[in-house]
Parts: C-alpha cells; sequence; structure tokens
C-alpha cells in the first residue's frame, strides 16, 4: 500500500525541494487515480491513534453540486468515525460562499448525516471573526442577503448598509434615476451620519452602479461625503474584501461574474477618478494565505474541542479548483516555510508595527507579503503549528481530468486578482483522485489513522 502511495503523489512546490521526483504525464498521474470502486473499510473495532492532522474540505464541487451532494460525500466521513461512531479527526469546511455559519453547517450536516458546529465553518469572511481592531469601528458592510446578520455573527457592533448612506446623503446616489426625479419634485433634507471608519466588502450588492458611486465617495472623503475634498489622500480608509474570485460556475452555461467583477470595477473606477490605486487592507477567502492561516486557526481549535493534546502538524486540503483550493494550499505552505526560517522553529514570533507605529509580537507575519495578504495587526490565532500542507485535487468540480493543473496555470487569460500574481508551479497538487471519498482514503492510508 505504501508503495502505491508513492506512485500517487504529484508533489507540490515545496517537498520538489525536499526530495528529488520523476515527472509524470497526465496520462500516469490519472492511471494513478485511486479507484472509486474500492469497497469501505467499516470495520466497528477500528482503533484510532491520536491525529496530528487536520482536514479542510472544500465544499461546491467536492461534497455538493449546488444544493445536490455527491454521491461519496456521507460515506467518506465513515472513514473518519471510531468505533464509537464520533469523528475523531479535526475537519472544517474551507468555502468561498457567504452565508451565516449556522446555515451552511445545517446543511452539510444533512448532506453529510453527521453533525456539523458552526465553528467548523471557514467561509469568505470568516477571518474577520478575529479582527478584533475593526469590531468597535463604524463600518459599512457591503454584500446581500443576511449580511447584517453574519456581520455582527463576527463580532462588528457598528455597522450600516449603503442603502443607509444614501438615504441620508440624498445627493449621492444620482444613477439612481428615481432618487434623482424624487429630489427633483419634493427636495432632500441631509440626515445626521456617523462617519463610516472602515469598508467590509463582503459579496457583491444588488445594485452595483449606486454602490461603487457611495464607496468612491467615502474613500474619497474619509468617510464623511458632506465637502468635496481639495486632494485626495495616498491613504484611504481601510478596506476589507471577501473572496476575489472573478467567475463562478452555476447552472447557466458560462461562468457567471463573481465578487472579484465587482473588485475590478471598484479598483478602476477608484483609479480613474483620483489617479490612484485603491490599496486593500486585507484579501480575505481562498487563496489568501489569511484564510488558510485561519483554516488553522479553527483545526487547532477543533483538535482542542477532541481532546487532542499533541500539536497539528499536517494540513490536507480537498478542493476541486486549482486555482484557488491548490494555489491557496501552495501559498499557504510557502507562507509557513518562511515564518519557520524566520524564527528558527522556536516559540517566538515575529515583530510587527500597527497603524500607529506600535510594536507588538505576531506568530504569522510574513514580511515578504504585500499588505493586502499578510494578517492586520492586532489580530490573534491559535499558535501556528503546521509544518506540511497536503492538497487533494478531486475531478468532481471544476477540474477538468485530462487537463493538467499546470497546464490551467499557464492560460493566457488569467482570472485571478491583481494582488495575487499568476504562479503557474503553484497549481501543482499533491495528489489528484477521482472523488471525496477516495480523497479521504488517501489521507487516511497516508497518516495510517486505524491501527
Amino acid at each position: 500500500m505504501e508503495a502505491k502511495m508513492a506512485e500517487l503523489a504529484v508533489v507540490g512546490p515545496r517537498q520538489q525541494s525536499r526530495r528529488k521526483t520523476s515527472r509524470k504525464s497526465l496520462g500516469n498521474i490519472m492511471n494513478c487515480v485511486h479507484d472509486s470502486n474500492i469497497a469501505l473499510n467499516n470495520n466497528d473495532n477500528r482503533q484510532f491513534q491520536q491525529p496530528s492532522f487536520g482536514i479542510c474540505f472544500d465544499v461546491d464541487g467536492v461534497l455538493a453540486r449546488g444544493t445536490i451532494a455527491v454521491p461519496q460525500a456521507a460515506s467518506s466521513f465513515q472513514l473518519l468515525k471510531d468505533s464509537d461512531g464520533n469523528i475523531r479527526v479535526p475537519v472544517t469546511f474551507l468555502t468561498n460562499a457567504l452565508n451565516k455559519d449556522t446555515d451552511k453547517a445545517a446543511q452539510i450536516s444533512k448532506w453529510l448525516g453527521v453533525t456539523i458546529s458552526p465553528d467548523q465553518m471557514v467561509q469568505a469572511q470568516g477571518p474577520l471573526e478575529v479582527y478584533h481592531r475593526f469590531h468597535e469601528k463604524f463600518c459599512l458592510v457591503v454584500g446581500q442577503g443576511k449580511i447584517m446578520e453574519i456581520a455582527r455573527d463576527l463580532g462588528f457592533k457598528n455597522i450600516c448598509t449603503v442603502e443607509e448612506v444614501a438615504d441620508s446623503y440624498p445627493l449621492l446616489d444620482m444613477v439612481n434615476h428615481k432618487n434623482r426625479a424624487r429630489i427633483a419634485r419634493e427636495g432632500y433634507v441631509e440626515k445626521e451620519f456617523p462617519r463610516v471608519e472602515a469598508i467590509i466588502l463582503m459579496g457583491e450588492p444588488k445594485r452595483w452602479e449606486s454602490a461603487l458611486q457611495i464607496i468612491v465617495d467615502l474613500l474619497k472623503t474619509d468617510g464623511k461625503p458632506t465637502h468635496a475634498p481639495e486632494m485626495v489622500n495616498e491613504k484611504h480608509l481601510p478596506v476589507i474584501a471577501c473572496n476575489a474570485d472573478l467567475q463562478f460556475m452555476d447552472r447557466a452555461c458560462m461562468p457567471r461574474f463573481g465578487h472579484g467583477a465587482f473588485l475590478l470595477c471598484l479598483e478602476a473606477l477608484y483609479q480613474k477618478v483620483t489617479g490612484k490605486d485603491l490599496k486593500y487592507t486585507s484579501i480575505i477567502g481562498k487563496p489568501s494565505e489569511v484564510t488558510f492561516r485561519y483554516a488553522e486557526h479553527c483545526l487547532a481549535r477543533q483538535a482542542a474541542k477532541l481532546g487532542i493534546t499533541q500539536p497539528l502538524r499536517r494540513m490536507y486540503i480537498i478542493g476541486d479548483t486549482p486555482e484557488v483550493d491548490i494555489v491557496g494550499s501552495n501559498l499557504y505552505q510557502r507562507y509557513v516555510d518562511r515564518l519557520r526560517g524566520s524564527r528558527g522553529d522556536t516559540a517566538d514570533g515575529d515583530i510587527s508595527s500597527d497603524e500607529n507605529g506600535n510594536k507588538e509580537e505576531l506568530d504569522y507575519f510574513d514580511s515578504q507579503l504585500p499588505a493586502s495578504r499578510n494578517v492586520p495587526a492586532g489580530t490573534r490565532f491559535e499558535r501556528q503549528t503546521v509544518e506540511d500542507v497536503c492538497s487533494v485535487l478531486v475531478c468532481t468540480g471544476v477540474y477538468v481530468p485530462g487537463v493538467s493543473p499546470e497546464q490551467q496555470g499557464e492560460e493566457k487569460c488569467y482570472h485571478g486578482h491583481r494582488d495575487f500574481p499568476k504562479m503557474p508551479d503553484f497549481y501543482k497538487p499533491t495528489t489528484i483522485v477521482n472523488n471525496v471519498r477516495d480523497a479521504v482514503r488517501y489521507v487516511v492510508e497516508r497518516e495510517q489513522l486505524a491501527k
């Protein structure tokens, strides 16, 4: 079995530096994919050793397509149960979706036939939970659905919407012709409204044109759009964006615009109007290193709940999209390598400065990353302990068997965000399997989980 697993491995950027591995053709890789028809080992007497790893599951394309679970979803989790029927491995669900954690956990629980708790969710907005420095600020929250509930669940105390800003400053939203006609007919009254201190872009809004106008106005006026500024400063309000995916696949014959498309419009308009580049305080959601750092944080909390006392050393990412799942895994591996190198594998953290120049110890600060991909000052995670990040690519979603992940990374039309330069080598997974059941079996066998 160990020999077979060695044949399956398709090493990523970091593993290439550790050992010499012959480059296999895609045909050989696919020939090595696990046979999904192998019978499950449902030994009720199976005993588990204490694991030193955790698993992050992508959702759409791995566990489900839309609202329908894939056939292997429920059976895959049987491999992670002990003789009492309890899952004994730290597990989280890593997705760029935007939902209430309680709602998404309930949906996944129904698919899998096991109880999933909200604190196992790592959605696009998830890292905001530990962005404590922003929780007391008066923040504009942009998006659709239950965004106000989601923001409050994350810890934000003072929040407002684009609609509330437009209602308080009626002259701002002139791209809304109904508002323009109403003001011409009835006049207007401005209302007292607090200064906006930060902008949280959770998802694309319903009316892009109005939201774009309001956001640019707030950025130009430092959150108080009552007077036109004499000049626009280089430094503007903090802007945090969740999920920079340009497109997503739904039921239409072609991909649909995602939140990344809205961000692209905002960046272009702000640069055209001000002559300056929009600078993000943080971009979170896959493939951001911050999101994978938060995923490790959540795995550590799950490990503690399971009574696991040893630190987690390996982290498995099971996904279907090379551009976010595999690239994100490899980016996080590089991030971990740098951190361990900078601190000499000791418990000492790096030193960072906050926006006021105050020093504070961080064990997750990477000086080689741009600001938008680094962890904001004042953020606190569980101690970083993972050494190896292993990515498992499944064939039930975006990835098309027959095309190597590296070839997808070399496409002329790159769809990634501007703050994440194209890196074709980072599209290479640790291994490729047919489906999520084969992915879990790969992890269990590789870890020799069952005695």
